[in-house]
């Protein structure tokens, strides 16, 4: 059953991801969604604690764009598997708490990482859409691959 989503979310194609069975608890799983293209640079992660728009038997699989909100900059390697945050960002030093939908926790950033929208079936784990604004576009319907 997919989780709850309160918030505005861009729907795009399905795309399977990764397996429940396969991840470990604190490793993430780099993938490219809604577009294949650097700036759609994702990171799919098992927190080990349930979490905001969390999936799987123990709400705890969690999926955010790759890119900080303040200026773009990258957090792919940059996990805290403790606390459950994203960051710091190496430009201006914002972290993003991923239990509670990506919010910022501290530093510069207003807004809060874009979650990608999970759903499982069977073992299989498929992003579904992306909730909030993926950093450098003005619309998530605009694919720059096109």
């Amino acid at each position: 059953m997919p989780a709850k989503v309160y918030a505005q979310t861009a729907e795009f194609e399905r795309k399977r991801i990764a397996s429940v069975s396969e991840l470990e608890t604190g490793e993430t799983v780099a993938f490219n969604y809604p577009w294949d293209h650097p700036n759609a640079a994702n990171f799919l992660i098992k927190l080990g604690k349930p979490a905001g728009g969390g999936v799987g038997p123990d709400s705890d699989i969690v999926a955010f764009n790759s890119f900080c909100t303040h200026q773009g900059g990258p957090l792919a390697g940059k996990f805290q598997a403790d606390p459950g945050v994203a960051g710091p960002c190496p430009l201006h030093w914002t972290t993003f708490d991923l239990t509670r939908h990506g919010m910022v926790v501290s530093g510069h950033a207003t807004l809060g990482l874009p979650q990608i929208t999970l759903e499982v079936d069977g073992d299989d784990i498929y992003a579904t859409g992306v909730m909030g604004l993926i950093f450098g576009y003005y619309d998530n319907s605009v694919d720059p691959t096109a």
